[in-house]
């Protein structure tokens, strides 16, 4: 062997290599390597620098956080228990909308008041200052009420048409979906109805099936009806009864035109009576004291009013959709149907109608005092 490479090898061996990383650690630290390589593409897979970042960034943030939030934004996903609700008080071209923390009131020429609780909404928010009134103002009823039914046009359609083929038709199930409902269906969709501010348009959002529609409804300045007065400490009677049982009542006085409605509530039969007279004739239809008709009687004395017939047939929408009815009567005469609506996920809402009697005549009220007279 030659002896040079003999003393290279006599020379190695007394320094042997050691390396930079030690071999229990060499697996560990090829791993944070290939991490830290990995971050770092994806960082600048972009093409942005740290400073591209910084400069376009913050402003965006900045951006995203100066857009002021609305003054109110309800979002459902369902329009159908807002629409069959809202129906039930299109008395006239106009609405008065009050915002609450609770939900939406509308209200109809102090007629008829529909409450749109904050549970019919998958989200709800008020953002109001501590001191600031609650939002109110006026809307066009018919153009809110044809928004709402593009969320769902064909099943809202096709119930409106039945119902309209008979305005004293009742049916529970008239407003509850059925096998070919969106809902049923798995078509999803939201409606979002946003006010940005006092004054402003009110939006509806109405997001279906992948198409997105805006309406912008005109807002009008707000003329709070005065509320027909109620002494609910001073009730002359009260019943509660199914609301299908006063419709059929209707229907059955409505062939002789009536122009004017007398109830009658009383402790001996006939306990609660209504009838009508009009040019073709006249009618009446009697109520027993069944618990299977009235479920709740309770009167103080003798009770007779008289109404504009119309009047009480303007909540027959009400009777069709409601469950039970709320028939009460205070001492000045002023009648408060209040209806219990079953609305889609097991909740319920209420429909509040209030009316004015007629003037009542020293006269007539002699006559009365004489024909119970000639009954006792």
């Amino acid at each position: 062997m030659d002896s040079s490479l003999l003393e290279v090898w006599q020379a190695a061996a007394s320094t042997p290599f050691r390396p930079a990383v030690a071999k229990d650690s060499q697996f560990f630290i090829a791993f944070l390597l290939l991490l830290i390589g990995v971050a770092i593409t994806g960082f600048f897979a972009l093409n942005r620098s740290f400073i591209n970042i910084t400069a376009l960034g913050v402003p965006a943030s900045a951006a995203i956080a100066a857009v002021p939030q609305p003054l109110f934004r309800a979002v459902a996903s369902s329009t159908r228990p807002l629409y069959q609700l809202l129906r039930t008080i299109s008395f006239s071209n106009k609405v008065h909308v009050q915002l609450q923390e609770d939900g939406i009131r509308n209200i109809d020429h102090g007629l008829g008041t529909a409450f749109l609780d904050k549970k019919l909404f998958t989200s709800y928010s008020l953002n109001l200052a501590e001191d600031e009134p609650l939002p109110n103002f006026q809307i066009t009823l018919p153009a809110l009420l044809e928004t709402l039914q593009i969320f769902g046009a064909v099943d809202v359609a096709t119930r409106t048409q039945k119902a309209e083929q008979d305005p004293y038709r009742s049916n529970l199930r008239n407003y509850r979906p059925d096998a070919f409902s969106n809902h049923i269906l798995g078509i999803g969709g939201t409606c979002s109805l946003v006010y940005v501010e006092e004054g402003g348009q009110f939006n509806i959002i109405i997001e279906e099936s992948g198409v997105k529609t805006t309406a912008s409804l005109t807002t009008y300045l707000p003329e709070i009806p005065e509320e027909i007065p109620f002494d609910r400490e001073n009730l002359s009677f009260k019943i509660i009864m199914q609301a299908r049982y006063l419709l059929d009542a209707l229907a059955e006085l409505a062939p002789t035109g009536p122009s004017r409605l007398t109830i009658s509530a009383s402790k001996s039969q006939p306990y609660l009576s209504l009838s009508g007279a009009g040019d073709l004739g006249s009618s009446s239809v009697d109520f027993a004291k069944g618990r299977e008709l009235l479920e709740t009687f309770s009167i103080q004395d003798r009770w007779t009013q008289t109404y504009k017939f119309d009047l009480i047939k303007s909540s027959s929408e009400a009777m069709r959709i409601a469950s039970k009815i709320s028939f009460r009567g205070d001492a000045q005469g002023v009648l408060s149907l209040q209806f219990m609506v079953e609305v889609e996920g097991g909740g319920v809402s209420f429909l509040d109608f209030r009316f004015v009697p007629f003037i009542t005549h020293e006269d007539d009220e002699d006559e009365d005092g004489q024909d119970e007279d000639e009954d006792e």
